[in-house]
């Protein structure tokens, strides 16, 4: 696998992940990015020992695009304290079956995580392992497919939870294309397709000089195709 890298230095390595590939280490013989991250750091600068490589957050097999690893754990510390405390700012682009009732808005739900079929649900504020989940979301466009409608929208994530994105969006009729866990369209058999979901942005503070830093990389796939970004 070759790595697309959009920075790197001593302290961190901002890259895209690939639709269908693991953002942390794998419990199986394919490839995840946390193994393909260590490889190239051994190229760049081969040494005794197994290279440190941080998971800072995660997305879906089935979710590419990008993100940010540490390379010390110094970075990591800070970068998690980041994430934890919502100061860095992730968005996503992502194509749902029908459209919002508003144009823009945002979502406030409880998520219930369900470990046992890695699967999460709206649930009452309450119940026990609920946490609050909460995005933004603006409609980008909107158009017709085979009968179908569909819109793009632009969404910015305020939590990160288990399949937040997904979860929320089928929850409030929405459910994104190709979702074979959330859209019942996509749960029969043979209908095969990946999921239209990308996280396009993410901007962090630099662990080491403070600075705030963007990185982007437009959204792969065939459903973004449909759409002019």
């Amino acid at each position: 696998m070759n790595l697309n890298i959009l920075y790197e230095d001593k302290e961190i390595l901002i890259v895209e992940k690939p639709v269908g590939i693991e953002s942390q280490s794998a419990r199986s013989f394919e490839p995840d990015m946390v193994s393909e991250v260590k490889r190239h750091i051994h190229t760049l600068s081969p040494k005794s020992g197994e290279s440190y490589v941080g998971v800072i957050h995660r997305l879906d097999k089935p979710v590419g695009g990008v993100m940010v690893y540490a390379k010390t754990k110094n970075a990591a510390e800070s970068l998690s304290r980041q994430v934890s405390g919502h100061e860095t700012d992730k968005m996503y682009y992502a194509v749902v079956c029908g459209k919002p009732v508003e144009n823009f808005g945002t979502y406030v739900d409880y998520l219930w995580k369900d470990g046992k079929n890695n699967c999460s649900k709206i649930v009452e504020k309450g119940i026990k392992g609920a946490k609050a989940a909460e995005l933004d979301f603006k409609i980008v466009d909107n158009k017709e497919l085979q009968g179908e409608e569909l819109s793009l929208l632009e969404i910015r994530l305020k939590t990160g939870r288990h399949h937040q994105i997904r979860v929320q969006m089928a929850g409030h009729g929405t459910p994104l294309w190709g979702d074979q866990k959330y859209n019942p369209r996509f749960q029969q058999k043979g209908n095969r397709t990946n999921v239209a979901l990308f996280a396009s942005s993410l901007t962090i503070t630099h662990p080491v000089t403070g600075k705030k830093m963007t990185f982007s990389v437009k959204p792969k796939g065939e459903m973004f195709d449909l759409f002019s970004l």
